[in-house]
């Protein structure tokens, strides 16, 4: 009778652990940051939607986590407080070593850095930047700041570094005169036009680099990372999902209709040899 109570006893406790880690799986959250492009109420309108909708699709549930600026959301990612990303801040040799993984981007057309000024301004060349202010969205913005100052740099052209923490801080400060030019990516200088009926003047272009990835980290398992990827790619064949980016395209104004395509390191191999390329004081 003993041995019975026992047993029973036993399948009870291995009923209830097998219960827990099931419900505990259910209820695991995995942090989502997308890199801040817009200012973040305009990212969180943005990007809430798609979550929610990838998150439903795929059965993994992604929670949006944002930073007030791109540099505050990227050390979320350094932090390893963050299981998925979309982002181009991760392809440096240091980060690289992270381990996180490529499986997605937004399928637009590829990105140049820009060096530009209001239309109505004065300055029509690079060398006319010396001694000025330049501002950028922060310090971890790949194109929009690391490619373009480096050619400042290489040209010996003497500016002043400011920082606006996202891309509408930068074109706010440029257009009120705090900053005599701006260091932007190509698609972005078009949606703000589109968007806020502002004209620019591209002083330099940049080489082209693809759009931002949507990577995963290490300790996203592989079931997971395939459901996530799979419900971003499917979302333009789905109604509710096609419904979903045709907003998300109307908020921003985006130049082209956003979808999300498969892609791998091969699509990144541009950012790379950039930092191959760089001189030793500018890595």
């Amino acid at each position: 009778m003993k041995l019975r109570l026992s047993c029973k006893a036993i399948m009870i406790a291995l009923s209830l652990v097998v219960s827990n880690v099931a419900a505990s799986e259910e209820l695991k959250v995995y942090n989502f940051s997308p890199v801040n492009q817009y200012n973040l109420n305009l990212s969180a309108s943005f990007w809430n939607p798609i979550i929610k909708y990838v998150s439903e699709k795929s059965g993994v549930n992604l929670t949006l986590k944002l930073g007030r600026t791109s540099s505050d959301t990227t050390s979320y990612v350094l932090a390893q407080e963050v299981d998925f990303a979309f982002t181009n801040h991760l392809f440096s040799p240091e980060r690289d070593k992270m381990g996180w993984k490529v499986f997605g981007r937004r399928d637009a057309p590829a990105l140049e850095g820009q060096i530009v000024v209001p239309a109505d301004s004065p300055i029509h060349s690079l060398s006319e930047l010396e001694g000025k202010e330049v501002v950028y969205p922060g310090p971890e913005a790949f194109i929009a700041y690391k490619v373009t100052s480096s050619e400042l740099v290489k040209k010996k052209i003497n500016t002043a570094t400011v920082f606006a923490g996202n891309m509408d801080g930068a074109f706010s400060q440029l257009l009120s005169g705090k900053a005599q030019a701006m260091g932007a990516n190509s698609q972005l200088v078009s949606g703000y036009t589109e968007r806020e009926g502002k004209s620019f003047r591209v002083l330099w272009s940049s080489a082209s680099f693809n759009d931002l990835a949507l990577m995963a980290s290490p300790r996203v398992s592989k079931k997971e990372r395939d459901a996530v990827a799979n419900a971003f790619f499917n979302m333009q064949n789905d109604p509710d999902g096609s419904r979903v980016l045709r907003e998300a395209t109307e908020l921003v104004h985006a130049p082209t209709p956003i979808t999300f395509i498969p892609a791998t390191e091969a699509d990144y191999a541009s950012y790379r040899d950039f930092y191959n390329s760089l001189p030793a004081n500018l890595k």
